[in-house]
């Protein structure tokens, strides 16, 4: 199985095509317990997204609760590689205009 760190590298270089001119920054989990790994900023709109390995990957304290508030304040989505197509097509429609 590939690591959650392996998806999540690629993720990033493909929201970069997506997005073109998007900043893509990785929290410190350590600074905020359970903050989602990866905001993205794309011209007036910003998105988080927490990576996970599988589907089955456990869910550490907080996540829940921090997708939930930044998807309430804007997008936010836990994603994995049997939603990624799912989860991207959604994120690019929050950032049409």
């Amino acid at each position: 199985m590939a690591k959650e760190s392996d998806f999540q590298a690629k993720l990033i270089k493909e929201l970069k095509k997506m997005f073109p001119g998007c900043i893509v920054m990785k929290n410190d989990a350590g600074y905020i317990q359970g903050i989602p790994d990866l905001l993205i900023l794309y011209k007036n709109k910003w998105a988080s997204l927490e990576c996970k390995k599988s589907a089955k990957a456990k869910k550490r304290p907080n996540q829940e609760y921090y997708v939930a508030m930044m998807n309430e304040m804007s997008f936010s989505r836990f994603i994995c590689p049997e939603n990624k197509e799912e989860v991207l097509h959604d994120l690019q429609r929050s950032f049409e205009p």
